[in-house]
């Protein structure tokens, strides 16, 4: 992009599930509207890592409840992968490297 804005993918998806994109510079409301969101994500995210090691250890977990957790970590996993796809583009745009993408050797 030119004059400082690039694209950024939006830490949820559109209707549909598309993914939703912003031109932006970085400094707008919605770009921080995003930083919050990804930073709720992330923390949410490490807080299910710590509840699904406990679960694990638990001998006495149902089925049921490790379905539940791993249908959590799915959902979290898809959050990180759409917060470090977003930052790795963002990064390369900004340092012309190229982030290693599905099928890219790293």
């Amino acid at each position: 992009m030119n004059g400082g804005t690039s694209a950024r993918l939006l830490p949820w998806a559109g209707s549909e599930g598309k993914p939703c994109i912003l031109v932006t510079d970085g400094t707008g409301p919605l770009s921080k509207v995003a930083d919050t969101v990804e930073s709720v994500q992330l923390g949410m995210a490490a807080d299910l890592l710590g509840h699904a090691a406990e679960l694990m250890a638990d001998h006495r977990a149902t089925s049921a409840q490790l379905r539940f957790v791993l249908a959590r970590m799915r959902e979290a996993l898809t959050d990180v992968h759409r917060i470090a796809a977003s930052r790795g583009a963002r990064l390369a745009e900004r340092t012309g490297i190229r982030a290693a993408g599905p099928g890219s050797p790293s």
